[in-house]
């Protein structure tokens, strides 16, 4: 019996190098999976441009138009995602919240990577808040964390994995950003991996 891909929607806001980590290891198999779709709420978003240049792999923007509040957006976000009928969906540098009316569609199903370790810098910019508390005396290491997204806390939902990284005396945000990302690219990876794999096992 030859073994299912799993079907990943990808919901990305920015560069996208997540992203780019997930479609290389979907294409030299480390991942028996295929991102289907990749969602952004910004235009402009690099990650879109990423998904362009992959083969089988659809682009798509939803945006928040100004005044539209933030559960219908959420409703109206879900209801594209649907259509590509993921068994994952994976939030990698998405910067929106997301409300119930997102996530009661998908449960148990939207898995979020952040930029620190659990219970620790919450929310945007968690690499540059940890090189402040470095440069304070207040931190020697930070880390990554992949975990579900069960509700609508913030970068605390269940934890799946994580990986420490040390941050070193000469460091610069810039220096510690790179080691923070390539940390997130393997760990982001082994995850889904393993998610992808218990899944199929089950069946």
């Amino acid at each position: 019996m030859t073994e299912r891909s799993a079907r990943l929607v990808v919901l990305a806001s920015g560069d996208g190098s997540n992203l780019q980590a997930i479609l290389d290891a979907c294409a030299d198999g480390r991942l028996p999976a295929r991102v289907t779709h990749v969602v952004s709420d910004r235009p402009e978003a690099r990650a879109l441009r990423r998904a362009e240049a992959t083969r089988g792999v659809a682009g798509v923007s939803c945006i928040a138009a100004p005044d539209e509040e933030r559960a219908a957006y959420d409703e109206r976000l879900a209801r594209v995602v649907a259509r590509a009928n993921p068994d994952w969906v994976v939030l990698a540098g998405w910067r929106r919240l997301l409300s119930l009316a997102f996530l009661g569609r998908f449960p148990g199903r939207v898995v979020n990577l952040h930029p620190a370790l659990p219970g620790q810098l919450p929310g945007l910019h968690a690499i540059e808040r940890a090189h402040a508390e470095f440069l304070s005396g207040a931190r020697t290491e930070t880390g990554v964390m992949v975990h579900l997204v069960p509700d609508e806390g913030v970068d605390d939902g269940p934890v799946l994995a994580t990986a420490t990284v040390p941050i070193h005396p000469d460091d610069t945000i810039e220096a510690l950003a790179a080691r923070v990302h390539s940390a997130e690219h393997r760990l982001l990876i082994d995850t889904i991996r393993d998610l992808c794999t218990r899944e199929e096992a089950a069946r």
